[in-house]
């Protein structure tokens, strides 16, 4: 199910460890740069682009959390290396054979950072927390929607009932978005307090949080309960961990080469060869599981709830043109609507490629035949034209403005807004918009469920992540039936029926397969990848002196 990995130095206090991953998958040496023992203190100074500006895993879904999970926050399961689910705050388990029944039996002497016992009944306090309409969680609410209830067998035993038969359950809950938090924190503070201040059982603790400029983590002291993947046990090596926000690619690039950070996240792709180049630094690109970079269309309003207009869109645009200018050879084409190395991925279910006489064809076909002064297509006095709210940022991706020029092209009218990222987010769950552009990195091929079916839509109740709005029957009893086996040969077959489906009824345009680029200094040491979403794990890293 993932990608194989690479070790990258031989670390003799975390051999057996995966260690964060080189780009290019060719293996390299061992590096001899100082002593290999871990040395304990330091604090790994970290530069990140965009704050969430909210840190409980519960209420957002950024992908920063991912990697704050983990620093943060435990989780019931953790992959492995296969991709199945393994131990960590639950030892075991057992399902009953309707898969609606899950029996969690849990690791004693757990504590979260409060002084809270992790316990039954903090599960309970967590699951519920996540579907809490307050919480308005946007991914483990969705994530743990068939959770219909629990019973308290006694203080380490769960016995969890679904509504549903629901197979991905256990492999979701790995992921760092659903990580335990103090229950005690959940039951005393409001939505808005445990955004500013969320309480985990983790290696770490947070100690200071200011809004779009730092973050700060220090060790716990007793933390003893890692996932046994990690090969190692007790409290982190560092003494602590500084992430500072900085926006503009270039000052981030260039902060991590002088020194002033061990690790920067989302490298820029054209810094990746300087990166390669620089003697002092790692470069790191992990394909992820889940679904590629897409534009989303609307299809709950005009223009594109006309498949015509929508296939002429993405017939207009030229994806290996944008690759080679925004992906500087880092990046791969998406040929369909799951990313290359997701479970049951369907090489056949190829999307439709650039041809603009298709799409002039097509949108002749539509009604659009009129044209205005700037060559932009009409119909019954009305501009051919699509809102494409983006997140406003200090590097604003060249890849809208090459989108803009393409659909042009065909006579397309797209309006790039730059927006606050909270107004992008009303935006969304409010259907305002047109196109909407992102990626959706998950553990299970169930990402087609979050992203298509129906009950993902977003709507009063429930903010899903379904935002093209499709609505097909077809595909919604096809997932639905994938969420309720492990016959591998059926899977294969029911999911490959979805992505052929998608790829006649054009939701969006994919543009290329997700991967996370990082770059640390070769004085970092000891990080691993997580199993789950292919990002750093600083559990057990330390720095070289």
């Amino acid at each position: 199910m993932f990608p194989p990995r690479t070790i990258r130095r031989l670390i003799t206090a975390l051999a057996g460890l995966s260690l964060l991953t080189a780009c290019g998958g060719a293996t390299q040496g061992v590096t001899d740069i100082g002593s290999n023992q871990p040395v304990h203190g330091g604090t790994l100074n970290l530069s990140m682009s965009l704050d969430p500006l909210c840190l409980d895993p519960h209420a957002i879904s950024s992908d920063v959390e991912q990697i704050f999970g983990h620093i943060l926050t435990d989780n019931l399961v953790y992959l492995d290396e296969k991709g199945n689910p393994s131990p960590w705050l639950a030892t075991s388990w057992e399902i009953s054979p309707d898969a609606r029944t899950y029996t969690f039996h849990l690791r004693k002497g757990v504590t979260f950072s409060d002084g809270a016992v992790f316990d039954a009944r903090a599960v309970v306090t967590n699951f519920e927390h996540m579907l809490d309409p307050a919480t308005r969680s946007p991914l483990a609410g969705p994530y743990i929607a068939p959770y219909k209830d629990s019973k308290i067998i006694d203080d380490h035993t769960l016995e969890v009932h679904l509504s549903r038969p629901y197979v991905p359950f256990l492999t979701v809950l790995a992921q760092g978005w659903l990580g335990m938090e103090s229950p005690k924190a959940i039951k005393e503070k409001t939505p808005a307090q445990l955004c500013e201040h969320p309480v985990g059982s983790g290696p770490f603790v947070l100690t200071g949080y200011t809004k779009n400029q730092s973050v700060t983590f220090a060790r716990r002291a007793d933390y003893n309960w890692p996932p046994d993947l990690f090969k190692h046990t007790g409290p982190a090596y560092l003494d602590g961990i500084k992430v500072d926000w900085v926006g503009q690619d270039a000052v981030r690039f260039n902060s991590l080469v002088s020194g002033q950070y061990q690790a920067t996240g989302y490298l820029p792709a054209q810094n990746a060869q300087a990166v390669k180049s620089n003697p002092d630094l790692d470069f790191h690109n992990n394909n992820r599981i889940g679904w590629p970079f897409t534009f989303d269309f609307n299809l709950s309003r005009a223009p594109f709830d006309d498949i015509k207009v929508r296939q002429a869109f993405a017939a207009s645009i030229n994806v290996p043109a944008i690759i080679q200018t925004i992906g500087f050879g880092q990046r791969q084409p998406a040929t369909g609507f799951l990313d290359r190395v997701t479970q049951f991925y369907d090489p056949n279910a190829k999307f439709p490629g650039y041809d603009t006489a298709k799409a002039n064809q097509l949108l002749d076909q539509a009604g659009w035949t009129g044209r205005d002064a700037d060559g932009y297509r009409t119909k019954d006095g009305k501009v051919l034209e699509a809102q494409l709210p983006v997140t406003q940022t200090a590097t604003v991706s060249p890849i809208y403005n090459l989108i803009q020029a393409q659909a042009k092209a065909v006579g397309f009218k797209v309006n790039v807004n730059l927006l606050p990222l909270t107004q992008i987010t009303t935006l969304r769950y409010a259907g305002d918009y047109d196109l909407l552009s992102g990626v959706w990195h998950t553990n299970t091929p169930d990402v087609l469920y979050i992203k298509y079916a129906t009950e993902s839509i977003p709507n009063e109740k429930r903010l899903g992540q379904n935002l093209s709005h499709l609505s097909d029957p077809q595909i919604d009893g096809w997932l639905e039936q994938a969420r309720q086996t492990t016959d591998g040969a059926k899977l294969q077959d029911l999911y490959g029926k979805v992505q052929q489906r998608l790829v006649d009824l054009v939701p969006g345009v994919p543009i290329y397969d997700n991967s996370v680029l990082w770059a640390t200094s070769k004085k970092l040491r000891g990080v691993i990848t997580d199993t789950s979403h292919a990002t750093p794990v600083f559990t057990y890293a330390w720095l070289t002196k």
